[in-house]
C-alpha cells in the first residue's frame, strides 16, 4: 500500500511538471508570435517611408511598447527625431568652438545652430499635438502636426544649403551634412508615417 501511495504521489508529481512545461511552451510561443505580429506592423508601416532600412532599425526595438498602435509609432518615431535633432545641435555647437573657422564658416555654424533649434521645437509641438490626439478635430490636428514636422525637415536641410557658393573646409562640411542627415533621415520618415497612417 505504501508503495502504491509513493508511486502515486510522483506520478501525480511527474504530471504537474509537465503540465507546467507545456504551459510555459505555450506562454512563450503565445507571446513570440504576438511580438512578431507587432514587428510586421512595424514593417509594414516603415515599407512604404522614405528610408525604409533606417526606420525598421530605429523602430523594431520598440515593438512590444508600439504594438500595432498607429498613435504610438507615429509618438516613438517623433521621439527618435526630437533625440536624433539633439544630437546634431550637440555635434554643431562643439564644431562651432573648433579654432581656425573663417568667417562664413562662423556664420553658416550659427545659423546651422538657429534652425536646429527650430526644428527640436516644431518637433516637440509635433508630438505633443500627436500625444492629444482626438480632443479637438482630428483632421485638423494632423494637417498641423504635419505642417510643423514639414517645416522641422526643411529647417534641417537649410543648414547645408549654406554651403552654396562659399568656400568650406571639408571638415565643417562634412561633419554638418552627415549630422544633417542622421537627423533629416528619421525626421523624414516620421512625416511619411504620419502620413501614412493618418490620411485624409
Amino acid at each position: 500500500m505504501e508503495d502504491y501511495t509513493t508511486s502515486y504521489h510522483v506520478l501525480t508529481i511527474l504530471l504537474t511538471l509537465l503540465f507546467l512545461s507545456n504551459f510555459h511552451t505555450s506562454l512563450a510561443s503565445t507571446s513570440s508570435t504576438t511580438t512578431e505580429k507587432y514587428k510586421t506592423y512595424i514593417k509594414t508601416a516603415c515599407n512604404s517611408t522614405t528610408y525604409p532600412k533606417e526606420c525598421n532599425n530605429a523602430l523594431l526595438p520598440f515593438a512590444s511598447k508600439i504594438k500595432a498602435n498607429p498613435q504610438k509609432l507615429c509618438n516613438t518615431g517623433l521621439s527618435i527625431s526630437i533625440k536624433a535633432a539633439k544630437n546634431c545641435s550637440s555635434t554643431i555647437s562643439k564644431l562651432s568652438k573648433n579654432k581656425g573657422l573663417t568667417h562664413s564658416e562662423v556664420a553658416i555654424i550659427k545659423d546651422c545652430i538657429e534652425n536646429i533649434k527650430d526644428s527640436i521645437d516644431e518637433l516637440k509641438q509635433s508630438l505633443n499635438e500627436m500625444g492629444h490626439l482626438g480632443r479637438s478635430n482630428v483632421k485638423a490636428q494632423i494637417y498641423d502636426i504635419k505642417t510643423w514636422v514639414s517645416a522641422a525637415l526643411t529647417d534641417e536641410n537649410t543648414c547645408t544649403d549654406g554651403f552654396d557658393g562659399v568656400s568650406v573646409s571639408k571638415t565643417v562640411k562634412n561633419t554638418i551634412r552627415k549630422s544633417i542627415l542622421s537627423v533629416a533621415t528619421p525626421t523624414s520618415n516620421a512625416l511619411s508615417l504620419i502620413s501614412i497612417l493618418y490620411s485624409y
